[in-house]
This record gives structure tokens, C-alpha cells and sequence, in this order.
């Protein structure tokens, strides 16, 4: 077992960033319990993040300082632990670096404690959630044929990653969602996992990254270049555009979802085919038997938020794509569920999609994004928010409608809809304004949709 209370004992941290998704309360309570001196400063007030200090308020080497930041607290200080989304030229992070202090993150901080751990790691603007999934599953279900555990962290709901310090064994497997702010913190160590899988690169974020599709592409690109020649990169057939075999010194494997036509997979679409064909790539590297593998994905029920069906109402079929906050990402949804409906969707077929959608804007084009919507759906209803707002201001959009909020869109939907239709909720936005955070507003939806009758 790893000695993690001892790297962190007596230790001054601050920790940048608390939250409410509980990322931050896990690796705060870790720090706590094993006896680090803390101060927790968070841009949010007391009353907006209560449930999180709560659990805090027992221990009592942790002092907080909230509704705002102060540069006294990134000095004199060992560590500074950074939250994701934390802004790129925060003047707080600079004031740390300026003073020698580390910054670190969750996940990149768990693979600097524990080398001993095997790190697989997925990335990409679109299918990185349902690829770690997938892989996890995969090697979770095989963990006697690989005598080792398997556990899963990084983009996870509520989970914290540096707490399986105190779970984890030499020759362990971890398996990790990293988006491109968890990355930022691998950037820092210089570091990479063992195993990386990218599966996709398009605009996202540029609200945080400033338009800039270099300053994107480089902390993704934290996935990879620090492998080592023993290590590996798995792409999709789309990803050979930004990445070449001269920019790992690791093996580069390219993935053809031809490969996995001959297993059972339940979630629809091309692009989540390819996402399979990572997965099972990274499974192989293992020696897993196809048959073990095959198991393992008749098994998978698919993904809470990513083209999850839900239930069907009177001959009308209800699927949760809430985790689609971008344009190309609703896109794909519309397409994967009109294939499935029509397998030549828009030459003279009903239309039968019925899309939900809106909410804040990330600064991303939006032309590609209505030609879909126009031709293959039905209707269009539309949730309040600054993207919906820069939709209904520059575009036209056939059979749309704007609503006051979720409830409001569900109830339309359902007086649009006739049987043999699909309701695809698939925001394409992200969800401030209206919700904290994108789970907030998929547990209102799955809720509303549970008391449909």
C-alpha cells in the first residue's frame, strides 16, 4: 500500500476552488484527514456552497476563505491544489508560481503519488465520457483474468480521484475521463498516462480558452506528450489530422470501427462505434479474450446523459443527451437517432426527431449546427439562455419554439409528439444560467420525464 498520509502531513495547501459537485469536497476531506494544514478559498459565498463547507466543519485544521480570493493565501504556502475551470491567466496562480509554490490537480497529483498505478487515460471534445466507460467496464469485468483491481476516476460525477490513494496496490488500473483542464494539471508535472486514448478534437470552450484553438489543442495535447516509448496513443480515424506519428514517442494506434461491427452494443451511432473500437483497442493490449470482451459490452446499458434512452410514451420514444453541450455534439445525436429511425434520414422521410436544446453560449459556430436541425427535426423547442438568445438572433430556425424552462419544453414536446417519434433532449449549450451545472439540470430532467405517464 502506498504511504499517502505521510506526503501530505504538516503540509500548508490551499486549495483553489471547493464547488458543489463533490470533486473538491473528496480530495479536501483526504487532505484533512491526513492532517494537512488548509485553507479552502472559493469565489462563491458560504450560503452557495453550505453542503460542501458543512461536511467540512468538523475539521479543524481547515480554515476557509470564501465569496473571495486573496493573494496572502497563494504565498508562503507548499502546495496550491487548482480546481477545473480555474482561468488561465489567474492572477491568484501566478502569484503561486511566482513564489516556487507547486500547482497541482486531482488526477495528475494521484498519478505523481502512486507510479506504481497503470494510468489509462481518454480525452476528446466529444466521446470521452462513454470511451472511459466503456473501458472500465471492460477491464472492471475482467479484473480476475487480469489479477489486478481497476478503478475509475478523473471527469467523474462526484468523485475525487487523489482519495484512492488509500485504496489502490501496485499494478493497479486506473481508468480517467480528462477533460482539457484536468490535463492542464498533467501540462505541469509533465506527465502522461500509460495508455491514452483521443478520441476527438473540435471547438469547445472557447469561452474560457479566448478563441483559441492552440491554447485548446495544447492542454489536450498534455494526454500525450509526455508518454514514453513503452506507452500508447489510440486515435479514431478523424484525429490523424492533428495528430501524427512523430509527436509521441509512444506506439500510435488508429482504430476502425469496422472492427467492432461483430459486437452487441446498444447505443446508436457511428461515432459511439468508434468510441467502442478505442475501447476495445485498449482491452487488447491486455490480452483480454474477444469473447471476455464481447461479454462486457452485451453487458453495457450505456451512459446517464450521452443518447441514453429513457422510456417510451405512448409509441414516442424519450432519450437524455444532456452531457451534448456543444453544437457538434447535439449534431451527432440528431443524426445517430434519424439514421435509427430512417436509414436515409431527410430524402422525403416524415421527420420524426423532436429536439430540446439551449442555453449558455460558448462562443462556438452555430451555422453547421442549424442546417442539421432544420432538415432532420420535426420541431425545435428551445430553454432560455445567452446561446439560445444568439440562435433566435441570427439564425432561422424552422418549427421552433421558445419556452420559459425544462418543464415547460417537456410538456410541449410531448403535445408535438406522435407515435413512432423521438424526444432528444440535447441542450448543444452549456447549462449556466438556468442550473448550476449540467447534472443539476439532468437530474430535472430524468425527474420530469419520471413523472410521465
Amino acid at each position: 500500500m502506498i504511504d499517502y498520509k505521510k506526503q501530505f502531513k504538516g503540509k500548508k495547501i490551499t486549495i483553489m476552488g471547493l464547488g458543489l459537485l463533490g470533486r473538491g469536497l473528496g480530495y479536501t476531506k483526504f487532505f484533512a484527514e491526513c492532517g494537512a494544514d488548509l485553507i479552502v478559498t472559493d469565489l462563491k459565498t458560504k450560503e452557495q456552497i453550505e453542503s460542501s463547507v458543512k461536511v467540512l466543519s468538523k475539521y479543524k485544521n481547515i480554515k476557509f476563505v470564501l465569496g473571495e480570493h486573496r493573494l496572502e493565501d497563494f504565498k508562503n504556502r507548499d502546495l496550491i491544489m487548482k480546481a477545473a475551470g480555474v482561468p488561465i491567466d489567474s492572477i491568484y496562480i501566478k502569484e503561486a508560481v511566482k513564489n516556487n509554490i507547486p500547482i497541482e490537480m486531482d488526477v495528475s497529483l494521484f498519478a505523481k503519488s502512486a507510479p506504481e498505478v497503470m494510468l489509462i487515460g481518454a480525452t476528446g471534445t466529444r466521446g470521452k465520457s462513454m470511451t472511459t466507460a466503456l473501458i472500465y467496464e471492460i477491464l472492471k469485468q475482467n479484473e480476475k483474468f487480469l489479477k489486478r483491481n481497476v478503478f475509475i476516476g478523473g471527469n467523474v460525477r462526484g468523485v475525487a480521484t487523489l482519495p484512492l490513494l488509500k485504496k489502490v496496490k501496485e499494478g493497479d488500473i486506473l481508468v480517467c475521463e480528462l477533460d482539457s483542464w484536468q490535463l492542464q494539471g498533467f501540462g505541469d508535472s509533465k506527465l502522461s498516462p500509460h495508455i491514452s486514448v483521443f478520441t476527438s478534437f473540435m471547438p469547445d470552450h472557447m469561452n474560457y480558452y479566448g478563441n483559441s484553438m492552440e491554447r485548446y489543442f495544447d492542454d489536450k495535447a498534455n494526454i500525450f506528450k509526455f508518454q514514453k516509448e513503452n506507452d500508447i496513443l489510440i486515435i479514431r480515424e478523424g484525429m490523424k489530422d492533428f495528430i501524427k506519428k512523430g509527436d509521441t514517442k509512444g506506439k500510435l494506434i488508429i482504430v476502425d470501427a469496422k472492427d467492432v461491427d461483430k459486437y452487441n452494443f446498444i447505443v446508436p451511432g457511428k461515432y459511439q462505434k468508434e468510441n467502442l473500437a478505442c475501447a476495445v483497442k485498449v482491452a487488447e493490449q491486455f490480452n483480454i479474450p474477444i469473447s471476455k470482451i464481447a461479454k462486457a459490452i452485451k453487458n453495457f446499458k450505456g451512459l446517464e446523459g450521452r443518447l441514453q434512452y429513457i422510456k417510451t410514451i405512448k409509441g414516442v420514444k424519450i432519450y437524455n443527451d444532456n452531457n451534448a453541450t456543444t453544437p457538434e455534439a447535439t449534431m451527432a445525436g440528431i443524426e445517430a437517432l434519424s439514421v435509427k429511425v430512417s436509414p436515409n434520414p431527410g430524402f422525403g422521410e416524415e421527420k420524426r426527431v423532436i429536439l430540446i436544446c439551449g442555453g449558455a453560449d460558448k462562443k462556438l459556430p452555430l451555422e453547421d449546427f442549424v442546417k442539421v436541425v432544420n432538415k432532420y427535426c420535426k420541431g425545435i423547442i428551445m430553454i432560455p439562455g445567452t446561446g439560445t438568445d444568439e440562435l433566435n438572433n441570427k439564425f432561422k430556425l424552422k418549427n421552433s419554439l421558445l419556452v420559459k424552462d425544462l418543464n415547460e419544453a417537456v410538456k410541449e414536446a410531448i403535445k408535438q409528439s406522435k407515435k413512432g417519434d423521438i424526444i432528444l433532449f440535447s441542450p448543444a449549450f452549456a447549462s449556466f444560467g438556468q442550473f448550476n451545472n449540467e447534472y443539476e439540470r439532468n437530474d430535472l430532467f430524468l425527474k420530469i420525464i419520471k413523472k410521465l405517464k
